[in-house]
């Protein structure tokens, strides 16, 4: 392996940073996810719990308004509607905590990994609160579980509430539960969470599974829901009776419980095939759309040998040589560019921290959305695809150079001298092209435009 603290920083962390030394080697690049998660408290977003009162009191509001009539239905409405805006700066505001991360770290693997995960177990909101928590829930199931066992972090995103809402798991119900026997209008059991586990979060697609083992773990999921204070809850009434066999194995009984979950959940953490689907995803990710077989069988053996422990396939992707490979690596993503910009920008803190939400909206969130990324709104639950053909679309590279050109200059008092910027942005060994570019451009403005619009800060 060639590490290069450079090529670190740039590949598997949030890019070159005029403030911030790169990791000097591969432990002080790891050592990153250990301890402490710094960011997150530098950088708080709102507590669930927080964010379910704030919800509790939107949805009471609405309700005085449809019982009610008149002024005071109008009133209501009127703080309804107030209440809504405040989602929505939530939402805003989560973005910018987010780039603020990623701009200040010196731990970005972990930022990156943040991401990464994020993205695999999928969330999306249906409604204007639910569009907001997305950062919480991140913050919750995701970034506390980044680098220990894959089944803790498995079991943390499938059960959180905003997993269980996206999938429409509250809904599910036993064919043979006490719930459905007493319902005059027939319930039925759903298979979104049970599909999506399988298909995305452990085995994969190609995965050792079958239709009839989907519909054995969506009734082994019956049970699981939300109650009404917005947590986890497993409701026996709602839930299948009887075991259900799960590739073969046999979990659960009566009275129904969560244990039996819980447990399909850790046994699935560390199949064969998991941990194939997860080293791929990873090497994908950090490395190559088509990334080396050896790197893939290096990770996926030592995940094996210690039962998911993420930090220790982390170090083996880590050290092998593949990953380190010369060339472009993979297209950034338009949130990935727009942050990694800002990084190299040194956009000072407050900047960004003390913005308008309608600002940052206007300057950073929106744009993103046209270079093809809507924030935390993929189209479906398998989230964002890793191949660089999907970012590079004559829409989304012509909104990447508008940004460039454009919004540098609205997010910095003085922007940076072109013949250093080349530099920060792009380490010691920036095309000479670029940096010809950079001393020819007419306004420093032009100059930091190429620059970002450069291949070699497009790509990892």
């Amino acid at each position: 392996m060639n590490f290069s603290p450079e090529r670190a920083e740039i590949r598997f962390g949030c890019g070159l940073s005029p403030q911030i030394a790169p990791p000097s080697s591969l432990s002080v690049l790891l050592a990153g996810l250990d301890g402490p998660d710094a960011m997150a408290d530098r950088f708080p977003m709102l507590s669930y719990d927080a964010y379910i009162t704030r919800r509790a009191h939107w949805l009471d509001l609405r309700k005085k308004r449809r019982t009610s009539s008149g002024a005071r239905a109008e009133a209501f409405a009127k703080q309804a509607a107030a209440v809504n805006r405040t989602f929505y700066e939530d939402r805003v505001r989560g973005f910018g905590q987010t780039v603020l991360r990623w701009s200040l770290t010196d731990q970005g693997l972990r930022e990156r990994l943040a991401l990464f995960w994020a993205d695999h177990f999928t969330t999306v909101g249906k409604s204007a609160p639910q569009r907001s928590a997305t950062s919480i829930y991140i913050d919750a199931a995701i970034r506390p579980n980044l680098s220990g066992r894959f089944a803790d972090l498995l079991i943390a995103a499938v059960t959180h509430p905003m997993m269980l809402a996206y999938l429409d798991q509250q809904t599910s119900v036993g064919p043979g539960s006490v719930y459905a026997q007493r319902q005059s209008k027939l319930r039925g059991l759903n298979e979104n969470l049970a599909r999506e586990v399988m298909e995305l979060h452990t085995l994969g697609v190609d995965g050792p599974y079958t239709q009839a083992d989907v519909r054995q773990l969506a009734e082994l999921f019956t049970g699981l829901g939300i109650s009404k204070t917005g947590a986890l809850q497993f409701n026996q009434r709602r839930a299948e009776p009887g075991s259900e066999s799960v590739l073969g194995r046999s979990y659960g009984g009566d009275p129904a419980r969560l244990e039996p979950v819980l447990q399909v959940l850790r046994d699935l953490a560390v199949h064969p095939a998991t941990a194939d689907h997860i080293a791929r995803k990873l090497a994908v990710h950090f490395v190559s759309d088509t990334p080396d077989s050896g790197l893939v069988d290096h990770m996926a053996a030592r995940f094996l040998a210690t039962d998911g422990d993420l930090r220790a396939v982390y170090t083996a992707m880590l050290e092998h040589p593949a990953a380190w490979d010369d060339g472009p690596g993979n297209v950034k993503p338009p949130f990935d560019f727009v942050a990694s910009a800002c990084r190299a920008l040194a956009v000072p803190q407050d900047r960004l921290q003390d913005a308008p939400v309608r600002q940052t909206n206007r300057l950073l969130v929106q744009p993103i959305g046209v270079m093809g990324q809507s924030w935390q709104r993929p189209s479906g639950p398998d989230g964002w695809s890793e191949e660089d053909t999907a970012w590079v679309t004559p829409q989304g590279l012509s909104a990447r150079l508008r940004w460039a050109m454009a919004v540098p200059r609205r997010l910095l008092p003085e922007l940076p001298d072109p013949r250093q910027f080349v530099t920060d942005a792009l380490g010691a060994t920036a095309p000479e092209p670029v940096r010809f570019a950079a001393r020819a451009a007419e306004t420093r403005a032009e100059a930091v435009g190429l620059i970002l619009s450069a291949p070699a800060f497009q790509r990892r």
